[in-house]
């Protein structure tokens, strides 16, 4: 006897072609058919939702680790030579906003990221030669501090102001990256380095991201360290230097100094020089707050649009570095003049 064959109906029918072209869809693209929330679908275009990814936080940060480990590179240890006249040299390259555009045609001032990695090399290039008469252990490396000029794929900062830039938002990641890099390693061949993270206005974001990408990249190293935590204010002792550094767009300058104690009372304690340094206004400020000094530093980045219609334009555009000794605090201010 013959088997009868089912008719479908119109609708039906329609239901079971999108149920074969979902499958053919998922198949082709790796995508677990079970796992399909809800999906649109027109012709051969499909936009599919899936419900929660079925890997647990602990997959996911063992598989990211398994990739890291092939692309981490190794560092052989650097052994050196203790010495008692030992210094501290502290080098910040502040506000360098890689992906700024500057146009000489309306500012008289040309900028955008090529001369922006320039810039910072030769900064810490003319730095080292500067301090080469005094006898380094340890460099702290502020970084941070508006490295990166946008924070969005509009070319806005993190609180959505428009900026002029020079290129996409990855391209500017990925120089700045490059960038830390270089430094680093060059600096680690003079001595031991630290590098701490100032969080910032323009980058909150990608800022973040960026530091703690090149701590991924050096944590086979023994002779840098980090502190990319996102706190806004950050401390470091080096001797009888307590030396504290903020972006210095959030908290009133005049309150640092109380902050530094407050939120660092053992560094506080074991020291006798403070120091603060500061960023964001791109200019120099210096003043002593009973026993703490804050100063502002100098920046290389071009004059844009926006500052050169407010007049904020003439300022000494420099890289600026400084020589702490451990029993005596500051005694040195080092400046690249661009």
């Amino acid at each position: 006897m013959a088997i009868p064959r089912i008719r479908l109906k119109d609708d039906e029918y329609e239901i079971v072609m999108r149920h074969r072209a979902l499958a053919k869809e998922c198949k082709e693209k790796g995508l677990p058919m079970d796992s399909v929330n809800h999906y649109w679908y027109k012709g051969k275009q499909f936009s599919i939702h899936l419900k929660n990814n079925p890997l647990s936080y602990q997959q996911i940060r063992d598989k990211l680790i398994a990739d890291m480990n092939q692309y981490s590179p190794d560092y052989k240890t650097i052994k050196r030579k203790k010495s008692k006249k030992n210094h501290l040299l502290v080098i910040s390259p502040a506000d360098v906003h890689i992906g700024k555009l500057a146009s000489s045609f309306e500012t008289g001032d040309q900028y955008n990221s090529e001369i922006a990695v320039k810039r910072v090399k030769e900064g810490i290039d003319g730095i080292l030669e500067k301090s080469s008469g005094f006898n380094i252990d340890q460099i702290l490396f502020i970084g941070g501090n508006d490295i990166l000029h946008v924070d969005t794929p509009r070319a806005t900062t993190t609180s959505g102001t428009f900026q002029n830039t020079s290129e996409m938002w990855f391209e500017s990641f990925t120089k700045a990256k490059r960038l830390y890099i270089d430094v680093l390693e060059q600096l680690m061949q003079f001595a031991d380095v630290h590098f701490t993270f100032n969080p910032s206005n323009h980058d909150y974001i990608s800022g973040f991201m960026l530091s703690d990408s090149i701590q991924s990249w050096f944590r086979k190293s023994k002779n840098i360290t980090f502190d990319v935590s996102i706190n806004h204010r950050k401390g470091y002792q080096y001797g009888s230097n307590l030396i504290g550094s903020t972006h210095g767009d959030g908290a009133k300058i005049q309150d640092l100094p109380l902050l530094l104690a407050t939120e660092f009372p053992k560094f506080w304690s074991n020291t006798k020089h403070r120091y603060i340094y500061t960023h964001h206004v791109h200019h120099k400020v210096a003043k002593d707050y009973g026993s703490v000094c804050v100063e502002a530093l100098r920046s290389p980045s071009g004059t844009d649009s926006w500052h050169h219609r407010n007049g904020y334009q003439h300022s000494p555009k420099a890289i600026e570095g400084f020589l702490h000794s451990k029993d005596h605090g500051q005694v040195a201010r080092l400046t690249h003049l661009f």
